[in-house]
């Protein structure tokens, strides 16, 4: 087991054709270690998860979770979505700059 990804990221708004979503995008170390846990789950199991995507446990502040981040351009950038549940436990909005511990399942 690897030690936690920890990192800030800007929570970003993104409009949907079914709602309004919150994520924070992943990039730089973080994104590389974990494209490269996606590559190795892949050697070992012989398959990718659904839309390349890896499970993790997140913790915002005293908020933790499970969940999945999910790859976009050429996994250079992964994306985490963040639940209104989340949002509203840790008074988050829009554009805050969240920090995040991140562990790789």
């Amino acid at each position: 087991m690897s030690a936690p990804l920890t990192l800030t990221a800007p929570l970003t708004r993104w409009q949907g054709d079914r709602g309004i979503y919150h994520l924070l995008v992943l990039t730089g170390e973080a994104a590389e270690q974990i494209a490269m846990h996606a590559r190795l789950h892949r050697l070992e199991f012989g398959q990718r998860r659904g839309f390349g995507s890896v499970k993790v446990a997140v913790r915002i502040g005293g908020t933790r979770w499970h969940s999945s981040v999910f790859p976009q351009q050429k996994q250079s950038e992964w994306i985490l979505l963040v639940s209104k549940k989340v949002m509203r436990g840790e008074d988050l909005s829009g554009g805050d700059l969240v920090a995040v511990e991140l562990e790789l399942l």
